[in-house]
């Protein structure tokens, strides 16, 4: 077994002994969204695809996020809704995505949204196409970062945006931060996943 696939096993294994925690939406207020938590595999190192959001797009501008968006009433599951934002996104073709099972759901703070995350794994080498209108570029991070205990995580961080205070966990990464919902979905991830995946430490 490669290390590819002993990550997917690990990965797939324990999401699949277990049931995702579903934020219920009672009173039909929220909007709903699927994203991909999508990882790339570079000889012995796991990696994590984001997205930098354009000014151009109506919510969460110029913010480090996940490929995904708004569940449309045509999409058949919350795969289906990740698998199409992530081809109109960044021109990932859903035939190049391995999906492992699905983490719990988090809500967005201002726009409204329960946002029901799903991991894959999908090609390093992949020929990503960018959307102008919603994608500026892509941030690509090593995984082992977010499990990391020498400060790049902080736990409660004040964090300016538009005018408005946010208390949010956070992580920087090549001058970029990742915080809000995107940062909730990768605490999620690592409060599942830590002491349980095959990474390698970070290079000092």
């Amino acid at each position: 077994m490669d290390y590819q696939e002993e990550l997917a096993s690990s990965i797939r294994s324990i999401l699949n002994g277990r049931k995702p925690k579903l934020i219920p939406d009672i009173t039909g207020t929220y909007s709903h969204a699927g994203v991909l938590i999508p990882l790339l595999i570079e000889e012995d190192t796991c990696k994590v695809l984001f997205t930098k959001r354009t000014d151009k797009v109506e919510h969460h501008k110029g913010q480090i996020s996940f490929p995904g968006g708004k569940v449309d009433p045509e999409d058949k599951s919350l795969a289906d809704t990740v698998l199409r934002e992530a081809e109109e996104e960044i021109g990932l073709s859903r035939e190049a995505v391995e999906l492992l099972g699905r983490i719990d759901d988090t809500l967005t703070v201002v726009s409204n949204f329960i946002v029901h995350p799903l991991v894959g794994l999908v090609p390093a080498d992949y020929n990503f196409t960018l959307n102008p209108f919603e994608v500026d570029s892509l941030l690509i991070v090593p995984l082992r970062l977010f499990f990391e205990k020498d400060g790049k995580w902080e736990t409660s961080w004040s964090y300016t945006f538009e005018g408005v205070h946010y208390q949010s966990p956070a992580w920087r990464y090549k001058g970029e931060v990742i915080w809000g919902a995107t940062a909730r979905i990768m605490r999620n991830f690592v409060e599942l996943f830590d002491g349980k995946l095959p990474l390698q430490p970070l290079e000092k």
